[in-house]
């Protein structure tokens, strides 16, 4: 408990007062860099340092302000699948009652042509025998 007491959470002044320490920081930082490069002096003076990036604050907002776009877009993407889905479903419904009676038209005629076939096998007149020629 003691440690939650320790670290409140920062509000908007302390989140500002964190920008700036660090901005400071960074001045700090690239005073000492220019006075270490003008004692060295075989650095080219217009050595150019790399750019900082903003304060992590701001980086974070972009960074959700991005992915809260990313989810919304992929959100839209699966409601449009479901309408496509839904189109789908209604098309093999379709299908599917179409198709039930063709099975049983089906069976019907394999059974059929089972009873038939025993009395008569294609082939079976033509065993050699020819007729007429």
């Amino acid at each position: 408990m003691a440690g939650e007491q320790e670290h409140p959470e920062p509000t908007t002044a302390t989140g500002s007062l964190v920008g700036r320490s660090i901005d400071e920081f960074v001045s700090q930082l690239r005073g000492f860099s220019d006075r270490a490069r003008s004692i060295a002096g075989n650095v080219p003076s217009k050595l150019h340092l790399p750019a900082l990036p903003s304060p992590p604050g701001a980086m974070s907002a972009a960074q959700l302000r991005t992915v809260q776009q990313t989810v919304s877009a992929q959100r839209q993407s699966i409601a449009a699948m479901r309408a496509q889905l839904d189109a789908f479903d209604g098309q093999l419904a379709v299908f599917e009652r179409l198709i039930d009676p063709l099975v049983e038209w089906s069976s019907t005629w394999a059974q059929l042509e089972k009873a038939v076939g025993d009395f008569v096998r294609p082939g079976s007149l033509d065993d050699g025998k020819t007729t007429g020629t």
